[in-house]
């Protein structure tokens, strides 16, 4: 009696052993259908450090609507204090080349914004050109800003808000770097109530890059917690580009970054600016994205 008891507990056993197995073949497979499909994708890193993120990939397989044939999509992580985020072959050169063409007959000296009177003022930190193009003006801009909220689209936990760039974002700005010009590092959110009562506060930017530059002209983010010399082009970088972590502009390519948490507060680590242009020279477009609508 003892004996048959035995058997069927030790048969019990063999049931529950056979259906974990069962149930990791299965979880197995389906992980390898989505890394396959692209809708998961691993890590992968050549440097050992945890803080090392420069090679963190995952290839775009959608291209969309758009101006031309772009190269081969793939976003990259390169921090995650800021959370920051390359977008290569966003642009296609068509597209660089058409942003290009519809600043160039308008260009005027770069302002920044008072925190007083929410006017634009004249300031020594910031010696580039630049202006703005409507939101939507045409299909090309529509395309391109749809490409950007498909991009963007985001979730603030501590406001319950879903960001997106179709309603929440501003117009394309235009940029103009000649040599010897910058940008000092500075915030893109605000710390007053005057320039958040269109649409709230800025949550994140979006920075194309319309070309390539020689030497000079990196995005660089002082403040950034992580290790500076991990990124691959750390012995291209200019002296401004190594005093953090540093983004080298190349045609097509965008640079995604949030000045909020996920929780909705502000994040010191996103300061950053422009080094200055050594040789050559630099064009980008810039789409700031607010917390609610913003009006146009």
């Amino acid at each position: 009696m003892a004996k048959g008891r035995y058997t069927r507990v030790q048969g019990k056993k063999r049931s529950t052993f056979m259906l974990v197995l069962s149930m990791l073949f299965m979880l197995s497979l389906v992980l390898l259908m989505l890394l396959a499909l692209g809708i998961v994708s691993l890590p992968i890193s050549t440097d050992d450090s945890p803080t090392d993120l420069s090679s963190f990939r995952r290839k775009i397989s959608e291209r969309g609507d758009g101006l031309g044939e772009r190269g081969e999509q793939w976003t990259e992580v390169i921090s995650w204090e800021p959370r920051a985020f390359i977008y290569h072959n966003f642009l296609s050169k068509e597209e660089c080349d058409y942003l290009m063409s519809l600043a160039k007959p308008h260009m005027v000296k770069s302002s920044v914004v008072d925190s007083k009177t929410g006017e634009s003022k004249d300031s020594r930190v910031r010696t580039s050109s630049g202006m703005f193009l409507r939101r939507g003006r045409d299909k090309i801009i529509r395309d391109i800003e749809k490409r950007i909220a498909d991009f963007t689209v985001h979730t603030c936990r501590g406001s319950g808000k879903t960001i997106t760039t179709k309603e929440n974002g501003e117009g394309l700005q235009v940029l103009h770097y000649e040599v010897g010009q910058k940008y000092e590092p500075h915030y893109d959110y605000f710390l007053d109530e005057f320039n958040t009562k269109n649409g709230g506060q800025r949550v994140a930017t979006l920075l194309m890059y319309l070309s390539d530059v020689e030497e000079g002209g990196e995005t660089v983010f002082p403040a950034a917690k992580t290790n500076f010399s991990s990124v691959p082009w750390w012995n291209d970088l200019s002296e401004c580009g190594k005093k953090g972590l540093s983004v080298k502009p190349k045609m097509g390519d965008a640079l995604l970054f949030w000045s909020m948490m996920p929780d909705a507060t502000l994040d010191p680590s996103s300061l950053h600016g422009g080094c200055p242009v050594i040789r050559g020279n630099k064009w980008s477009s810039t789409k700031w994205m607010h917390l609610d609508e913003y009006k146009v």
